[in-house]
């Protein structure tokens, strides 16, 4: 019994940690950049966009696609960047614990 006692504590941990870090998660800020860094992009951890920077130099010529094309771009950019930092605050939360593919934590 002592040790379901024991799990049960490192259960409530665990739990406990997984909800800091979960906050923390959300409240990064990780940017992309596209074109040089003509288009800026901001999300947080929960893939939210935070900002938008455009250099006016763009809008120079009449060809919308290509600003559109760098917006997209630094947005993916931005969420690699998001994904791969939640992946290596998972990793320190799990101890390198490696989950099966599918299981997303915290979100």
């Amino acid at each position: 019994m002592k040790n379901l006692g024991k799990m049960m504590k490192q259960a409530q941990e665990m739990q406990s940690k997984m909800a800091e870090m979960q906050k923390e998660l959300q409240n990064s800020e990780h940017m992309g950049t596209s074109g040089g860094g003509l288009v800026n992009v901001t999300l947080n951890g929960k893939f939210e966009m935070r900002s938008l920077k455009i250099d006016p130099s763009i809008f120079n010529g009449d060809d919308a696609e290509v600003v559109e094309d760098l917006i997209v771009a630094a947005f993916n950019d931005a969420k690699r960047k998001v994904d791969d930092y939640n992946k290596n605050e998972m990793a320190k939360l799990t101890g390198g614990l490696d989950l099966p593919e599918g299981m997303k934590l915290p979100f």
